[in-house]
């Protein structure tokens, strides 16, 4: 599968993401009260943020997933590691579907990655997801993030774990 990446529209997306972030199966992503308009300023907050930036990933032009990425010496995760050179925090959501596709959200991971590890500056990349989502643990192994220490954020006890580009590159045998 092929996906390209473009940045989010805060308001020409809105109800998209609306629908995707408000699912029951999206429950991770702690948004499933969210109102229309919530969303719309969550995303024009992530617009404004030097350090925090939503992409939409496209498959033949189709909006397919979101994904985030932010600098965690500055969003998300200060205080709560020690950040290092080349670090990059990401978050990616693939929406509930009627029609579930083997192998997609492999597929959207690996693909994230992939742009992630483009920027030559990034080294690793860092994830926090809730502990108890085991689903997305499995996934975050399968293309070579290795899990640190558990840590408590104010909304979460969150599995901090990291992935280097080489690790990466021998999980997948993507060239990076």
């Amino acid at each position: 599968m092929t996906f390209a990446f473009r940045p989010l529209d805060p308001l020409n997306d809105a109800e998209l993401l609306h629908s995707w972030v408000t699912h029951p199966k999206a429950a991770y992503w702690m948004m499933r009260d969210a109102t229309l308009v919530d969303v719309e300023r969550a995303y024009m907050e992530v617009a404004a943020d030097e350090h925090h930036h939503a992409l939409l990933g496209l498959r033949d032009g189709v909006p397919v997933f979101l994904m985030e990425k932010y600098d965690p010496a500055h969003r998300e995760l200060v205080g709560l590691y020690e950040p290092l050179a080349g670090d990059i925090g990401m978050h990616f959501l693939t929406p509930a579907t009627d029609a579930p596709v083997h192998g997609f959200t492999l597929a959207v991971i690996t693909a994230v990655m992939a742009h992630l590890f483009e920027d030559p500056a990034v080294r690793r990349v860092v994830v926090e997801p809730d502990v108890s989502n085991k689903a997305v643990h499995a996934l975050n192994e399968a293309v070579g993030f290795v899990p640190e220490r558990e840590i408590q954020k104010p909304e979460k006890k969150a599995l901090l774990s990291s992935c280097t580009r080489e690790q990466f590159r021998a999980a997948t045998a993507v060239a990076v």
